[in-house]
């Protein structure tokens, strides 16, 4: 069988596919914006930055302590920040005992403050303990940043969220793309925003 551009698999289709989420959140900027400055004005009252997922997404966690650690920016200034991701016997010890859907819940619960940030990273908006985990960093006071895919599932229908940025598709490797942009956003604008200092005294 010959190939053409009209494949289903074709290059043109590939971008395609990808073009609609991204512009989406192109669309949302107002609510990424938001989310930035949040942040933002947490990192200056002494805030950290806690990051976590399952799978594919629990390596962005990692990735985005990084970033935020270690700017790969020379100049940019390293704000704290870790992943919940990063320590295997503390994940599987919490899982033996407490079980699956409380593993990162049960560590903010131990190391969140309420001057905190809680980035939550689910493909589907569906991971019950991405959402256990948000809940607690609401009940705690911590600022909640969620990156979800799909329709954002029963993540952004989570009451009292802060922040919800949803990839819009149901490709998650679309969604695992969007995602990473999504959070090298975060990690810019919040620069942007702390090196505006009269923006930061705002009470969030």
């Amino acid at each position: 069988m010959s190939w053409s551009p009209n494949h289903p698999d074709s290059v043109d289709t590939l971008f395609e596919r990808r073009k609609a989420p991204v512009l989406a959140l192109a669309d949302d900027a107002g609510t990424v914006a938001a989310a930035c400055l949040g942040m933002a004005r947490r990192f200056h009252r002494g805030g950290k930055l806690v990051v976590f997922g399952n799978g594919g997404p629990s390596t962005d966690a990692q990735h985005v302590a990084v970033e935020f650690v270690h700017p790969v920016i020379v100049g940019k200034r390293a704000l704290p920040a870790l992943s919940l991701t990063a320590d295997v016997a503390t994940v599987t010890g919490v899982a033996s005992r407490a079980g699956l859907d409380d593993i990162f819940a049960h560590q903010l619960r131990i190391i969140g403050d309420p001057a905190d940030i809680a980035l939550g990273i689910s493909t589907d908006g569906a991971c019950a303990n991405v959402r256990r985990a948000l809940e607690t960093a609401r009940d705690l006071g911590m600022l909640t940043v969620a990156l979800t895919g799909g329709d954002g599932g029963a993540i952004a229908a989570t009451p009292g969220l802060d922040h919800v940025l949803v990839a819009r598709s149901t490709d998650p490797r679309v969604v695992k793309e969007v995602h990473v942009t999504t959070y090298h956003v975060l990690w810019e604008l919040v620069h942007v925003f702390f090196e505006q200092p009269g923006l930061l005294e705002v009470a969030s």
